[in-house]
């Protein structure tokens, strides 16, 4: 009798683990994800100015993108970034950023992206980002960004960025 219940536990626990082995899908590469998000850039610093949002104007930018991710560890990604500046009662389409670059997942959640930009305003720069995936589901996550833009060019002085961005990957 002990040998039947042995033999009948051993079964289940197969038939268990081989349950959860179907649950997990493998993942393939290479992978395309896709993604949407809001962007307030908080302050800007340049040599002659301080330039801080919501003091005057409101300048928001939706981000969109698609990543090319080559192995678990390391992709590329196309970024596409209008920028909206209100102030005075009055909004117009400030801004328009081609952002190129590449993603390295750093473990946790979080991916670091080194991007490159040109900007419809004459600028050109670089900007890294550090992305943390805050909600993971099934067919979408939900993600924070902190990316801090250095753009030069346009007979401006060079400026740096702090940006905040939230947003769906899917």
């Amino acid at each position: 009798m002990t040998y039947f219940r042995f033999l009948s536990l051993l079964m289940l626990l197969l038939a268990v683990a081989d349950s959860y082995a179907q649950n997990t899908p493998v993942q393939s590469y290479p992978k395309i994800t896709g993604y949407v998000g809001i962007l307030h850039p908080i302050v800007t610093y340049s040599s002659t100015t301080t330039d801080t949002n919501f003091d005057g104007h409101y300048v928001v930018g939706m981000p969109t993108g698609i990543n090319l991710w080559k192995s678990q560890k390391i992709g590329f990604s196309a970024e596409f970034v209008p920028s909206v500046r209100a102030q005075d009662g009055s909004s117009k389409m400030a801004n328009f950023t081609f952002h190129p670059g590449v993603l390295v997942a750093l473990g946790d959640g979080f991916i670091f992206a080194g991007r490159v930009a040109f900007e419809t305003s004459g600028r050109y720069g670089l900007t890294p980002v550090l992305n943390k995936t805050l909600i993971k589901n099934k067919n979408c996550s939900y993600f924070a960004a902190l990316p801090l833009p250095i753009r030069f060019g346009n007979d401006k002085s060079t400026s740096f960025t702090i940006g905040f961005q939230f947003g769906i990957a899917f």
